[in-house]
């Protein structure tokens, strides 16, 4: 009897710390493949070969137009989640034809905020991005894959994010679109923060989640 009412104690415990446990704007996103950057291989170069070549696509170079773009992100403790962005980067991307050769986004993390300004002050320090030691943030891609997915995207993404002083490789779905004005591109994915070494825990009776939603919408037009 006396084991029969510990586990029904133990049960009603476990339900009432996971009901507790609040929804979040992160739940069933797609998750970002992260891994370290591999060294380049070197390469044989073949022999020339002489052969006649179609013309070239015409090649462009668009910049980041960022009155109308945006990057955002949603952390999440276990009652709730925080939302914030960042308000001053630039980048640009090459085209050639009707596709994307690469892309280059830099971002200044002193100009992050966040939905409370305590929030905003903290995220500024050494627990969180340290804007003072690591001032920007860089996101650089030169693959991009067709392959449909869900929510509309058209691409799988491949580069570099290099956060908090770790870069690393990244691949991530997004949709692309590429058309006379420019081209632009929109993700949702999550990021593990620790693989960026940002490992503040939050409080003990509020501890924040690793995963971090990251949320991008970059338009590229002619300069």
């Amino acid at each position: 009897m006396a084991r029969t009412t510990f586990y029904s104690l133990l049960t009603l415990s476990l339900a009432a710390s996971l009901s507790g446990a609040c929804s979040s704007e992160i739940d069933g996103k797609p998750k970002a493949q992260v891994e370290d950057v591999k060294k380049p291989e070197a390469k044989v170069e073949a022999k020339a070969e002489t052969k006649t070549e179609a013309p070239a696509a015409a090649a462009r170079t668009l910049k980041l137009d960022k009155t109308g773009s945006s990057i955002q992100f949603v952390g999440a403790k276990l009652t709730g989640d925080h939302k914030g962005g960042f308000e001053e980067f630039e980048g640009e991307a090459k085209i050639h034809g009707d596709k994307i050769e690469s892309l280059r986004v830099t971002v200044q993390t002193k100009s992050v905020t966040s939905d409370a300004a305590d929030l905003t002050g903290h995220l500024k320090s050494a627990d969180f991005f340290d804007v003072e030691k690591f001032p920007t943030a860089v996101f650089s891609a030169n693959e991009f894959v067709p392959k449909a997915g869900d929510n509309g995207a058209t691409h799988e993404i491949g580069g570099e994010l290099e956060l908090h002083g770790q870069k690393k490789a990244i691949r991530f779905p997004a949709k692309v679109t590429v058309d006379a004005q420019g081209a632009q591109g929109q993700a949702e994915f999550t990021i593990n923060r620790k693989d960026f070494k940002i490992e503040y825990p939050g409080k003990p009776d509020d501890l924040i989640k690793d995963e971090v939603l990251l949320k991008l919408d970059l338009k590229f037009k002619a300069g």
